[in-house]
């Protein structure tokens, strides 16, 4: 039996490892992790400076402040804080405008504005912006990186601003330093080429795992040093201790300087949530704790900004490396920083051997990668793509808070029509009459758009008005009965279907409320919406009424969408599955699997059941036809609880008070025996709190699959491993389903599985 345990947030008491095993926990997995991300970590934050115009040294100061203190606090275990790139545009920005002492201010008070909104537990309300935003704001700057640093690799000196880096690159292509050309080249090869290298062979995969950027920036410096390249390489200061600066307040310019300390905590905050949301994805240990991880973040700024280092943010590159390389606690982000304080204390005169046109190379692809295609392709199928262009245009062109601004204003004026906006449509009938049929939600908003549809029913006419809506406002309603009215007066008749959670009679008695959803679908039986409103077919037998207006429901609803997929079927079917389930009218093969036209073989008969040796040649034919002649890849035997076929095997087949009846349940008398023999399958039914017909409902399934695997048809195709077979059992009081087997249950879905009972 299989079933699925959530982890818990925090280790119990009992569960808790022991200090022993904690410390062998760190040394085993942790400081191998934490050597690895060190490494990516150094080079990145080096070229994050210079993309920032900041000192160069500021970028070491804030990943050892990211590692050690934001990795202390967090709330995000095997979250890994520094320097980010999504930063860059911004910082960069600042410095221009007021110095790099007062930058350093701003990263002050940006991270206690992030404490303060940690504190106050708003944490996960900065996940309320829109991800397609997110992204395209990470695109935008990705854009501005690549476009300002192609310039550096170029041996060129990089502009003001992302539109004239674009319509300065051909002259920086005509004037190209062949050096810098080629170290930079070297670098944007190698971060290409390097991580792909691992499917080459087993050898190369272990030498992969070396970090791509740290290979294309030592070989790019080890190619310029060996032949002497006329390249101009970094110049530092001195070491990380001697970098360390203090911020300054500013002379004025007191609404930019604001303006810059929101932006700050802002971008860092929303960027170090998503971040911590996608680390969460990436492993099953303990979740992270949004407001605990917020505060980090604040605190790990003020002391960045306060020793003179870049703002910081949990960053996904280095977060995903710490995962991916086994990291199982925070120690591995928190060694990281040291190992980056040691690195820059004693050996900083190596960072002064590397090229500009390195760090400019592994810019580029920092900011190329920025751009993924696969939210390109997300926002484009949701419907957002509007959104991601608008916001990288905007981050691009004007500067990034006001791309974000633009993309987020669009990006809710997009929702807002979306909620709002309804279908409405008016279409002439057959027989001559009208309808108007409405869907979404009917508000104040939608009355230029339904008062023109109405207004082109002619007059006279019989209209019917389909008012399936989950939403209808006091406005709608006065204006629909307006329009009845003057209908009626002209000689016209209106009758009303109300098929959705909103009636007209609500919208006069109270204030609008919103239904949870619409009450007519394909999912819905008839009697949950044919008694809301006049929709019997009049001139119909009583008996047939329920049909033909299921019917014609289905033509105004569902035949307009599903034709598409029928057209392809016209002349032929190839179903994937050939679906064996009992003739109960509350089990609906389609709805249970999320299949459509064509994708099911469906053969129905009371319990399910396969008699054995080819007694029943209906059975039989099915079989062949859909394994043979159609060439299905399974066959799924579903029973169900409540089966009144299992309930009849248990009282007896001859009691039945038909002789056929009785003749088929006979069939099942092999699985009533199987079951008081104590089946494993109708054992572990009973442990999940199942009555005795639906264990024996269970075990008849595992009878039917053993029954096909001996079948001349269906046995030799699976044999021969064209085709598989399973067994399911739906739930009917709780709507689930469970995989049976043979000798086994397997719970698909266990919060679905409480006690049960037979009635």
């Amino acid at each position: 039996m299989t079933t699925t345990v959530e982890p818990d947030s925090e280790p119990s008491p009992e569960t808790r490892p022991e200090p022993q095993s904690r410390v062998g926990s760190i040394l085993k997995y942790d400081v191998p992790a934490s050597l690895v991300v060190f490494l990516v970590a150094v080079p990145l934050s080096i070229g994050i400076a210079v993309a920032s115009g900041a000192p160069i040294m500021a970028g070491l100061i804030a990943a050892v402040v990211g590692g050690i203190l934001a990795g202390i606090l967090g709330g995000s275990p095997l979250q890994v804080s520094g320097p980010a790139a999504g930063l860059t545009v911004v910082v960069a920005e600042l410095v221009n405008q007021f110095g790099w002492g007062v930058t350093c201010a701003i990263t002050v008070l940006a991270g206690a504005v992030q404490v303060l909104l940690g504190m106050s537990r708003i944490a996960r309300s900065a996940l309320a912006i829109s991800p397609v935003v997110v992204h395209a704001m990470l695109a935008g700057i990705g854009i501005t990186i690549a476009l300002q640093q192609i310039h550096v690799l170029l041996g060129g000196e990089s502009e003001s601003s992302a539109v004239r880096n674009l319509l300065a690159i051909p002259t920086s292509v005509a004037n190209g330093q062949w050096p810098s050309i080629v170290v930079g080249g070297i670098v944007v090869v190698l971060m290409f080429v390097w991580p792909r290298l691992a499917g080459v062979s087993g050898m190369m995969a272990r030498v992969t795992k070396v970090p791509a950027a740290l290979v294309a920036v030592v070989t790019a410096t080890a190619v310029s040093i060996f032949f002497s390249l006329d390249v101009e390489r970094i110049e530092l200061p001195g070491n990380l201790i001697e970098s360390l600066s203090f911020p300054i307040m500013p002379d004025g310019q007191w609404s930019a300087f604001a303006t810059g300390v929101i932006t700050i905590a802002l971008i860092a905050s929303v960027e170090s949530l998503l971040s911590a949301v996608a680390v969460d994805k990436m492993h099953s240990g303990e979740r992270t704790n949004f407001d605990r991880e917020l505060m980090a973040q604040g605190a790990g700024n003020m002391a960045s900004g306060a020793i003179g280092g870049l703002p910081i943010t949990g960053v996904i590159v280095r977060s995903a490396t710490n995962v991916k390389v086994g990291a199982k606690s925070r120690a591995s982000a928190i060694l990281h920083g040291v190992w980056i304080l040691i690195f820059s204390v004693l050996f900083i005169s190596i960072v002064e051997l590397v090229p500009f046109a390195a760090l400019a190379g592994l810019l580029v692809m920092i900011g190329v990668q920025l751009i993924k295609l696969a939210d390109i392709k997300i926002a484009n199928k949701t419907g957002d793509i509007a959104v991601y262009a608008v916001t990288v245009v905007g981050v691009v062109a004007l500067n990034l808070l006001e791309g974000v601004l633009i993309g987020l204003a669009l990006s809710i004026i997009l929702v807002l029509r979306r909620v709002v906006w309804a279908k409405v449509r008016a279409e002439e009938t057959v027989d001559g009459t009208w309808r108007v049929t409405t869907e979404g939600s009917l508000s104040f908003l939608a009355l230029p758009r339904l008062t023109h549809v109405l207004s082109t029913v002619p007059a006279g006419t019989a209209v019917t008005v389909h008012l399936g809506v989950d939403f209808l406002d006091h406005a709608v309603h006065d204006a629909l009965n307006e329009w009845m009215r003057q209908h009626e007066l002209g000689g016209g008749t209106v009758k009303v279907e109300e098929v959705g959670t909103a009636s007209m009679a609500a919208a006069a008695e109270g204030p609008p409320k919103r239904g949870s959803a619409t009450v007519r679908s394909s999912l819905a039986p008839w009697r949950a919406w044919q008694l809301k409103g006049d929709v019997a077919q009049e001139d119909s037998p009583a008996a047939l009424r329920p049909v033909l207006s299921g019917v014609a429901e289905y033509h105004r609803t569902h035949a307009p969408n599903i034709r598409p997929h029928l057209e392809g079927l016209t002349d032929n079917q190839d179903p994937d599955t050939l679906f064996l389930c009992c003739v109960d009218s509350r089990v609906m093969p389609n709805t249970i699997t999320s299949s459509g036209p064509g994708d099911l073989f469906t053969v129905r008969n009371m319990g399910n059941l396969v008699p054995a040796q080819g007694q029943d040649c209906s059975v039989e034919a099915a079989l062949a036809f859909g394994v043979d002649q159609l060439g299905t890849s399974s066959v799924v035997v579903c029973g169900h609880s409540g089966c009144g076929a299992m309930k009849a095997v248990l009282n007896g087949p001859e009691n039945a008070a038909d002789a056929s009846v009785a003749e088929w349940l006979g069939y099942g008398m092999a699985s009533l025996d199987a079951y008081r023999s104590g089946h494993v399958v109708g054992r572990q039914a009973a442990e999940l709190g199942f009555g005795e017909a639906d264990q024996l409902a269970m075990v008849n399934v595992a009878l039917q699959l053993q029954t096909l695997t001996r079948h001349r048809v269906v046995g030799r195709a699976n044999a021969e491993g064209r085709l598989r077979i399973t067994g399911l059992f739906f739930d009917i009081p709780t709507a689930r389903v469970l995989q049976i087997g043979t000798q086994e249950v397997t719970v698909l879905d266990p919060a679905a599985c409480p006690q049960k009972s037979d009635a």
